[in-house]
């Protein structure tokens, strides 16, 4: 081996190593996915309680992302991940211990405040630490780790509770050995950021300039429609499975939550070999499509459009976000740039936590299936709004070039 290959090896051990405490921290905040049925039968919890258990989680998010989003930038990214690793584990500790709604409640919190942690400073870190020969996949890893733990946490946590006892205590205890391999990979990892002389922390500010709104609207209507689909796979599926499918088996509940986000994994790694003007409406048709499966699954009651209907779901959603923020990314100021891109991140948490509330209040007065159809109507007419709003430019154009 040259020196040259030893430095780059010696490179790249720091960057998958963030890269690794990055999935699993997000493998975290979706394990209970899988496990809410059996919480409900344990405590009584209504659909209504579990739609809120899942939303406070965002909220948890949403305001991590606001109050440390620019910290790292002054106290440093190791600092910063270090914080998401012990919000983590308090949630693991606290999750273990529940024997109510309350410590549940305080456990989902806890897991939205390290995603919203690691969620911009992990991105950062994975870009800063990236060896030169693999500039290329960079975004890509970052985008796997993120999506692809969030996919992996329902699915790992569903496969421990069917295979092993103690289904609500194992899978926390296993998260928490990920967490201590992560902490080892962070304590390895360099500084990338120097502290400046005097430290300002100040909270992430919200704005869109007037000469974004333009490209911003389309672009969060899409990802507003796609995160709406990602909270229903992550907080209503299991009850769709059990209570209209008859399928209870942790395993297969985890398998259906995790699909849409592996599938958007793909998405987003897709959306590069599409043509950069396309990007942005291919996705919005793709999940379009998905999104009909998915009311197909609800009204034939099959676990076919459970299945297919996510994984279509979840490409589009992937290749829109990702184009969506690129195109908003590039439209922006360099002076705006970190405001809009937050304001796009708000739009999207706040896409995965009301509207799912929206969905336990109308199944508490309405059956599940009528209100699964409802969403899936709101869902695919944001799509129809956010198609015409990309392709009426286009048709603008073309006509006045005839």
């Amino acid at each position: 081996m040259t020196p040259s290959q030893t430095a780059q090896k010696r490179r790249a051990g720091p960057f998958l190593g963030v890269a690794l405490a990055f999935a699993a921290t997000m493998i975290g905040t979706t394990m209970p996915t899988p496990l809410y049925p059996i919480y409900q039968q344990q405590f009584g919890f209504s659909q209504l309680t579990i739609t809120i258990i899942f939303a406070v989680y965002a909220a948890g998010v949403i305001g991590a992302l606001l109050l440390t989003g620019r910290w790292s930038d002054q106290l440093g990214r190791r600092p910063m991940l270090f914080a998401g690793l012990a919000a983590s584990v308090l949630s693991d500790v606290v999750f273990w211990h529940a024997g109510g709604l309350g410590m549940i409640l305080t456990g989902r919190v806890l897991s939205g405040i390290s995603a919203g942690i690691f969620t911009g400073t992990a991105t950062v870190a994975v870009m800063e630490l990236v060896p030169d020969a693999w500039k290329r996949v960079g975004p890509l890893v970052a985008t796997a780790a993120n999506m692809g733990g969030l996919g992996l946490g329902p699915m790992l946590a569903g496969v421990l509770a069917v295979a092993f006892p103690m289904p609500l205590i194992l899978p926390y205890v296993v998260h928490l050995a990920l967490v201590l391999l992560a902490v080892l990979c962070l304590w390895r990892a360099p500084e990338t950021v120097e502290r400046p002389a005097r430290i300002r922390l100040s909270v992430q500010r919200l704005g869109v300039p007037e000469g974004v709104r333009s490209v911003f609207v389309p672009a969060a209507i899409a990802a507003f429609a796609g995160f709406m689909v990602c909270g229903f796979a992550t907080s209503v599926t299991p009850a769709f499975l059990g209570r209209e499918l008859g399928h209870h088996n942790p395993a297969l509940i985890g398998f259906v939550a995790g699909l849409l986000f592996i599938a958007s994994t793909v998405g987003q790694m897709l959306q590069g070999r599409l043509p950069e003007a396309r990007r942005l409406p291919i996705g919005c048709g793709v999940l379009l499509i998905g999104v009909l499966l998915i009311a197909w699954g609800i009204g034939a009651k099959t676990l076919t459009g459970f299945i297919v209907g996510p994984a279509v779901a979840g490409i589009g959603q992937g290749i829109a976000f990702r184009a969506g923020l690129g195109a908003i990314a590039a439209a922006s100021p360099a002076e705006h740039k970190a405001s809009v891109v937050s304001t796009f991140f708000v739009v999207a948490y706040i896409a995965i936590s009301l509207p799912v509330i929206g969905i336990g209040v109308v199944a508490s007065v309405v059956s599940l299936q009528l209100t699964g159809l409802l969403f899936a109507l709101l869902v695919a007419l944001l799509c129809c709004v956010a198609l015409a709003m990309l392709l009426r430019p286009s048709r603008q154009g073309e006509s006045s070039d005839a």
